[in-house]
């Protein structure tokens, strides 16, 4: 990866977060692959223990930034970027930011489930093992503490050491999510958690989100404006590789400021 040369910053949405304090702070950050710009020169803050939501066109950089958010642009040699990311006030490119803490401290979750070929004891168990030694029932409290935060406790607590590939889909991705609470992260990324599952295991997912922002800070990239407006606190529409606009969800669905954003929402604009 090579780093761009900063220019300032030309677009961008600021909001008043006095009440809330920023777990992620985005300043002036741009992303290409090659020379195909996929962000530009994006700023904005993501308050702590509060649920943010992307949205915007397919290809308009939702995805992307969140990847940005824990690097995991960093073994593709054609990105370069500029401007930098801040976790609790330090950059998360700054040389002294080790990846694989990066990576524990802000955890994330696809749109596919996947989960590992082993139990789900052993699945949920995986992340601290690597971590060092712990004793087995310090694990097991862990284990128990992950899948109950991640609603999915009382469904398997029977048949732990079943394989993980014999849950259904929902309950595959609440475990991947109760395997990231497992290593004890700030962050949650979550990429269109629920937009493989079908209607009743995606509630199941919203209602876990919801819960879930009393201790941490959650990120969410939904194609679904029903879902951003049911979850999140906050909401920024990106539309080719900008960001239009940002704030409140209750404000931004009901009294956007621009015509832009109107048109997505209403869904006058594809």
């Amino acid at each position: 990866m090579t780093v761009m040369q900063h220019t300032p910053s030309t677009s961008g949405a600021l909001i008043d977060f006095s009440a809330h304090a920023s777990s992620l702070e985005v300043r002036d950050f741009a992303l290409r692959y090659g020379d195909k710009p996929a962000l530009s020169n994006l700023t904005l803050r993501v308050p702590r223990h509060r649920v943010t939501a992307f949205i915007g066109p397919s290809g308009c950089g939702k995805s992307t930034l969140l990847r940005a958010l824990n690097r995991l642009h960093d073994l593709n040699e054609s990105v370069s970027r500029e401007g930098s990311i801040h976790l609790e006030g330090q950059d998360i490119h700054a040389p002294e930011m080790m990846v694989a803490e990066l990576r524990r401290r802000v955890g994330m979750v696809f749109q596919v489930p996947n989960p590992f070929p082993m139990s789900i004891y052993d699945n949920v168990a995986f992340g601290l093992r690597l971590q060092g030694r712990m004793p087995k029932r310090r694990v097991d409290d862990v284990v128990e503490w992950a899948l109950r935060s991640a609603a999915l406790w009382d469904e398997v607590k029977d048949r732990l050491r079943a394989s993980a590939w014999s849950l259904s889909g929902g309950q595959q991705q609440r475990l991947v999510i109760a395997r990231t609470l497992a290593v004890g992260p700030e962050v949650l990324l979550l990429d269109e958690p629920a937009s493989a599952l079908d209607p009743i295991s995606s509630l199941k997912v919203e209602e876990l989100i919801r819960n879930l922002k009393s201790t941490l800070t959650l990120v969410l990239v939904t194609h679904n404006m029903q879902q951003a407006a049911r979850v999140s606190d906050y909401t920024a529409f990106l539309q080719d590789g900008e960001l239009v606009e940002y704030g409140p969800t209750d404000t931004l669905f009901t009294n956007p400021r621009l015509a832009r954003t109107e048109n997505y929402i209403t869904g006058r604009m594809a």
